[in-house]
């Protein structure tokens, strides 16, 4: 019998925002899709950065991933085509924030995305889903947290930078208990690192003191030009390949694939 292809659906999630979540999905996915493997991005934040940063203008579209959330679309007539070949998006846009209210409805709410994601159509298209998770711990969340396989936690090298870290904690553990017990921590990644400062190397201390191996061998240091990418829409692989942001992301990449060989 022949192998079902079957997709990684694994979620970028830190309830804190500015914590480098959405560079990471746009940047991680972008160097997926230069390996030239078949990688779809699912915006799930209302602010929508992620379908900007991959170059989608916001609002110049009709179907967003709210109409799939919703129940309102199917999934395959949502997803758009991105500046680069083997990354497809499902976009994001400000309906979203009504979508926790009317989901609440639902017998299924927390299974709206999963449902869609899983269907084959899906699954046989693309190896991975990355969706770009929004910075709250709603049902927005809960939706991505039931749809996922794994988590990638970034953690920015700063004070407070693990404050809030056990309420997201404890809420992957419900999720774990109620709705998706085969949810995984797939990696802790550390961000706004800067070598020159005690603090960063701190954190990083703190974080394998607590989660061990799943803290990843690469760090994401502080950059401008991967803060300057995000404004004209392109990851960091096209906006400036030669940069240090860009050989971070390209490093987070290859560890993460050497992980699910």
């Amino acid at each position: 019998m022949a192998k079902k292809n079957k997709s990684k659906i694994v979620a970028i999630i830190n309830q804190k925002g500015g914590v480098g979540k959405t560079t990471t999905a746009v940047n991680l996915s972008a160097f997926f899709a230069a390996s030239e493997i078949p990688t779809l991005v699912v915006d799930m934040d209302p602010q929508a950065n992620c379908t900007s940063g991959l170059g989608i203008e916001i609002g110049s579209y009709k179907k967003s991933v709210y109409d799939v959330v919703i129940g309102k679309k199917d999934i395959s007539q949502c997803i758009l085509k991105t500046n680069l070949d083997y990354l497809d998006i499902l976009p994001a846009s400000s309906q979203l924030v009504g979508a926790e209210v009317e989901l609440v409805g639902m017998l299924t709410r927390e299974r709206m995305l999963k449902d869609q994601l899983l269907s084959n159509e899906i699954q046989k298209k693309y190896k991975y889903i990355i969706i770009d998770s929004p910075p709250s711990l709603g049902l927005l969340t809960i939706n991505v947290l039931t749809a996922a396989n794994s988590l990638i936690i970034p953690i920015q090298c700063e004070y407070y930078a693990l404050e809030g870290l056990s309420q997201l904690l404890n809420t992957i553990r419900l999720v774990q208990k109620k709705l998706n017990k085969n949810l995984k921590i797939e990696g802790i990644l550390a961000t706004m690192f800067d070598n020159r400062l005690n603090l960063s190397k701190e954190v990083v201390k703190e974080l394998k003191e607590y989660f061990k191996d799943k803290v990843y061998k690469t760090k994401i240091h502080r950059n401008v030009r991967l803060g300057e990418a995000p404004s004209h829409g392109q990851p960091i692989l096209l906006y400036d390949a030669s940069s240090m942001g860009a050989n971070d992301y390209m490093n987070l990449a290859m560890e993460f694939l050497k992980n699910n060989e």
